[in-house]
Parts: structure tokens; sequence; C-alpha cells
């Protein structure tokens, strides 16, 4: 090869090294790559986050069930006060509304029904059983958007009618 010809080469590459940059082909390959990226895990995410959501229920109903036990031990029965009961949780959120609705001598009752209609719903319920001891579950609604499921409470563990027990 000829030196001038090498020389010319040379300077070619470098000059080409000082330039930088991507292509407009590399540009697209990366941008599809994390499309294809975003497409797999967005769905993944969105139902992590129904699922944090729904702990909000779940987690309500059992400290209501707990704090029912706890009321019956120090009273004759159940309540349906919040305040009465001492859990100091809202009663109404974002992403439910509590109530309880049923609450008697032998039984409470407590709900929690979803706003929206990916979450599902969640109930519980302490009973006194013919034992005098007191028998709790809580129970899930089978498919999103749907109301709490009815459980009734027992010996066993109890049941859940249109949900599943937890």
């Amino acid at each position: 090869m000829k030196t001038e010809f090498k020389t010319k080469f040379l300077q070619h590459l470098n000059q080409k090294r000082k330039e930088g940059g991507f292509t407009l082909i590399e540009l697209l390959v990366v941008i599809i790559i994390i499309g294809i990226l975003a497409a797999i895990a967005l769905p993944s995410f969105l139902s992590q986050a129904a699922k944090a959501k729904q702990s909000e229920g779940k987690s309500f109903v059992g400290a209501v069930n707990r704090a029912h036990q706890a009321y019956r031990l120090e009273n004759t029965e159940f309540t349906n006060d919040f305040e009465k009961l001492g859990v100091g949780l809202p009663t109404e959120t974002n992403n439910y509304t509590m109530d309880i609705p049923t609450a008697d001598g032998t039984v409470a009752t407590t709900t929690a029904i979803p706003r929206d209609e990916a979450l599902k719903g969640y109930a519980g319920q302490v009973k006194i059983l013919d034992t005098g001891a007191t028998g709790t579950v809580l129970c899930e609604a089978e498919t999103a958007g749907k109301s709490a499921p009815t459980p009734t409470a027992d010996e066993d563990g109890g049941t859940c009618a249109g949900g599943e027990k937890l």
C-alpha cells in the first residue's frame, strides 16, 4: 500500500471516532427492546399494585376481628362502634369502605367493600362457640369487583359462601 493512501485511510478512521454517536438503526433497536420489556413487565406490575391495595382490606378485617375478640373478653357482647373497638383505622379509604353490619351478643361480622372494580372484597366473622371459645374466619371474594363474601365462623375455622377462606 502506498504511504499516502495509508495516511488518508488512518485520518478517515480517526475522524470517524471523533464524530461518535449512535446510528438511527442502533437507537431503533434499543427502543424496540425497551418496548418489549415494558410490555412484559407492565401486567405483572399492575397485578402487584392491586395486591398491595387489597392487603389494606384484608389487614383491616383481620385487625377488627382481633379487636372484637378483645372487646368481647372485657364486655358481654360485641359492638359495631369502631371507636369502642379501639382499632384506630379509618372506615373509608380510597380503596375500601369498612363496615360492621352484624354485631350482637354472639356474633360480629366485618366487611371491607371495594370501591374499585379491580379489587376483591373481604369479610370476617367472630363468633362465640358452644364451648365458650371464639371462632374466627377471614374470607376473600372469588373474583375482583365482587362485594365481600358471607363468612360463617365455627369450630373448624369457618366457611366462606361466595369466597375463599384465608
